[in-house]
């Protein structure tokens, strides 16, 4: 398979800024976030649910993730979802239980892909609670409100 040589992530980037995003998933949105470090916008693609009409994004690589970090230094971003774009703040959610809760959302709505995902970091395809919520732990995710 010939590749492209750019990363996934940059891929979908570009896809996204072309107005191609319903190719990324219909799940995906970009978050902006300030780099820690560099000072630099760092853009991230990421899958979000709407929760109680709030935009949450989970990290399913811990909380070490660039972007969790990112946000715990500042707080402040922007969203882009398809063609919208507009400035948040972020609430880092850590507990286990609440993440477990938005998994099991995102099981029932989404039971192919997150079955796919969940199965590939080592668990069932329909996990039990205390699975999912033993994997729940050390991961993160932000509820972002609009400004």
């Amino acid at each position: 398979m010939k590749t492209t040589g750019v990363p996934p992530n940059k891929l979908m980037v570009r896809l996204y800024r072309l107005g191609l995003g319903l190719l990324a998933g219909r799940t995906i949105l970009l978050l902006t976030t300030t780099g820690r470090k560099s000072g630099l916008p760092r853009v991230t693609p990421l899958q979000y649910e709407k929760v109680n009409g709030e935009i949450v994004v989970a990290c399913g690589f811990g909380r070490q993730s660039d972007w969790v970090r990112n946000l715990q230094n500042d707080p402040h971003a922007q969203v882009q979802i398809r063609m919208r774009q507009f400035r948040v703040v972020a609430e880092l959610i850590t507990d286990a239980e609440t993440i477990c809760d938005f998994i099991v959302l995102r099981l029932k709505r989404h039971p192919l892909m997150v079955g796919a995902i969940l199965h590939s970091k080592g668990l069932s395809f329909k996990p039990a609670r205390s699975d999912l919520l033993a994997y729940s732990q050390g991961l993160a995710m932000a509820v972002v409100h609009r400004e």
